[in-house]
């Protein structure tokens, strides 16, 4: 069962230590990732190669901007080395599936260089995937090997269903976070309290359904992310594509009339849908969107998907990240397994890990 009690500041929280999640575009200290392993998000051996190889791609291009550290099976550990190249640490642990962004511990700052970790419940995206002890518990191993303080997020929760903007907002989906294959127990109000109290918002900005066909439940990462200045960052769907349409026009709507924590309105910003829709063999559709982008240090690392939106796509985060260098690799290989590159990565923020009570 659920621990639906009201929480509050007196509970063990990063909130009560003055803790907060900051913005993605702060300075890193690594990206985590996730070595893929598990043959059915990709159809089989051949996929799983491919998205082997589309794994390297995107670990070598943040590597440009800032460590990385793969996080890799025992048994795997050879061949993804030897992909991967030296200049990319492994970090082995028993795992089940390959995406960092909802396995892996969710990092949290005080302001003053100290870092620690929320390790949060996980149920493989509302018991989609069965045997998935090890992503369950490899938040908390990450956090431990660092030698950091460890608090217990208080409810299931992926780090690809929601976004912060480092000044108090926090950006959901009402179809994921609400989604009773999550917190059935729990009502709005109580999981609103304890993202207050685990990730040291202010506010909760709720969206309603991501896109068509999202095995997630609509992870925030594939809609809407935030940028620098007050920006808000959407996917849009052209009227021809009726269902993504409905839901990015729904989106809009919603981040046009929100305001920030400090009551500003958001400089909303649409960036294109893929013109070609693609589908996996089982007829459901390929969840490409260029909103799942990976912010480094410096850098923006994007997806291309042979596409003629790729470039309009990549001039629109460029302008969103005039400090950023923008890098797009292919992600087609990737969305096959039912994320995109942001989901595939996990930033650890800069400073020095706070010790363990």
């Amino acid at each position: 069962m659920e621990r639906s009690r009201r929480l509050d500041a007196e509970d063990d929280c990063p909130l009560r230590d003055g803790l907060a999640m900051p913005a993605e575009w702060g300075m890193h200290d690594r990206t985590w990732m996730q070595w893929p392993c598990r043959l059915e998000p990709w159809g089989g051996e051949e996929g799983l190669i491919r998205a082997r190889v589309g794994y390297g791609k995107v670990a070598r291009a943040i590597s440009g901007f800032e460590k990385v550290v793969m996080v890799v099976r025992p048994q795997d550990a050879a061949e993804a080395q030897l992909t991967l190249g030296r200049g990319i640490p492994l970090f082995e642990a028993e795992i089940d599936d390959s995406w960092a962004r909802d396995s892996g511990p969710i990092f949290v700052t005080d302001g003053e260089g100290g870092v620690a970790g929320v390790h949060w419940r996980f149920n493989a995206w509302g018991n989609k995937y069965q045997g998935y002890a090890g992503d369950a518990a490899l938040g908390g191993r990450v956090i431990d090997a660092l030698a950091m303080r460890k608090y217990a997020g208080p409810m299931v929760l992926e780090g690809g269903s929601i976004a912060v903007d480092g000044r108090g907002l926090l950006m959901t989906t009402e179809q994921c976070l609400l989604n009773p294959n999550r917190n059935p127990a729990l009502s709005q109000q109580q999981i609103e309290e304890r993202l207050a109290l685990f990730v040291g918002v202010t506010k909760v900005l709720w969206l309603g359904e991501g896109l068509e066909d999202d095995e997630t439940d609509g992870h925030i990462d594939n809609l809407a992310a935030f940028a620098p200045g007050g920006k808000a960052l959407v996917h849009s769907a052209p009227p021809s594509d009726f269902y993504n349409y409905r839901v990015s026009q729904d989106a809009i709507r919603r981040l046009s009339a929100a305001r920030t924590a400090e009551g500003e309105p958001l400089e909303i910003i649409e960036v294109p849908q893929p013109q070609v829709i693609r589908r996996r063999a089982d007829g459901r559709r390929l969840d490409a969107s260029y909103i799942n982008f990976y912010c480094a240090n410096y850098g923006i690392v994007m997806p291309s998907f042979d596409d003629p939106m790729d470039e309009k796509a990549r001039d629109i985060l460029a302008s969103a990240f005039p400090s950023h260098r923008v890098v797009q690799v292919p992600a087609l290989d990737i969305v096959e397994g039912g994320g995109g590159i942001h989901c595939i990565t996990q930033q650890q923020p800069a400073g020095q890990p706070l010790k363990p009570r």
